[in-house]
């Protein structure tokens, strides 16, 4: 399957993407708040739901709505940060990144955008094989970008694809 598209075939109907709009904040924040360690903050889910050069998608539960996973894009001049995608730890191992993440894609490029950036914690292992998989590149780092529960910190990876 082409990773430029989401196939909900592969989720037996069980899921639907949607994109999320300020409605939804109040199911957004709950999300976060049980899918990431690092969640951000109401007044951000807020802004990034409202805010004209975003897009947030939900995979949302066709039995009862619920968010399984979310992803955050940002729309630049010419490229498209993915800002965050974090799928809810019951869910994960499945794919569900993998096809958000292709949706994703395809949004960028449709808008235009001709790379999609984003950046992760160096100790995000996973998360880096996943994008690697999908033709992402690491173009450099910041250092002591993260601060971590025991006060020390950590690099974070810069990573961008193509789109064209």
């Amino acid at each position: 399957m082409p990773i430029d598209a989401f196939h909900s075939e592969a989720y037996h109907g069980r899921i639907s993407l949607v994109r999320l709009g300020a409605d939804d904040l109040p199911a957004l924040v709950a999300f976060e708040r049980q899918a990431n360690d690092d969640a951000w903050s109401e007044a951000l889910l807020e802004a990034a739901l409202r805010g004209e050069g975003y897009a947030v998608w939900g995979a949302r539960s066709a039995e009862d709505s619920a968010l399984w996973a979310v992803a955050i894009l940002a729309y630049l001049p010419f490229d498209a940060e993915l800002q965050s995608i974090c799928v809810l730890p019951d869910a994960r191992r499945q794919g569900l990144a993998r096809e958000m993440l292709g949706w994703i894609m395809r949004c960028a490029r449709t808008q235009g955008a001709e790379h999609l950036l984003l950046e992760l914690r160096a100790s995000n292992v996973a998360a880096r094989k996943l994008y690697e998989s999908v033709g992402f590149e690491v173009d450099g780092q910041r250092r002591g970008y993260y601060r971590r529960e025991d006060g020390r910190s950590e690099d974070a990876l810069l990573m961008s694809r193509a789109l064209a």
